[in-house]
């Protein structure tokens, strides 16, 4: 019986963008194919949000695969809060 190892069932999410830029995660590979885009969620200035990002360049580093996710701003949620809202 053969290990699977961690490169063949998970990669590394780099997010090159947007408001999650810098910061990276471990996914899992469906099917042995890398999600064309994710959602994620995250607070800003207290509100949780959702921001939507899609695959890029992939290219692997000391054996694992690793793949630039963009952010995709147009079906995301505003980043910043609306200025009337402030106001309240």
């Amino acid at each position: 019986m053969s290990e699977t190892s961690h490169s063949d069932t998970e990669y590394i999410v780099e997010y090159a963008d947007g408001p999650l830029v810098g910061t990276a995660e471990r996914r899992y590979l469906v099917g042995g194919k890398v999600d064309e885009r994710i959602g994620a969620v995250a607070a800003v200035e207290g509100l949780e949000s959702l921001f939507w990002y899609v695959a890029g360049d992939e290219r692997s580093v000391n054996g694992e695969r690793h793949v630039s996710y963009h952010f995709d701003a147009p079906d995301s949620d505003p980043v910043e809060a609306d200025k009337d809202e402030e106001s309240l």
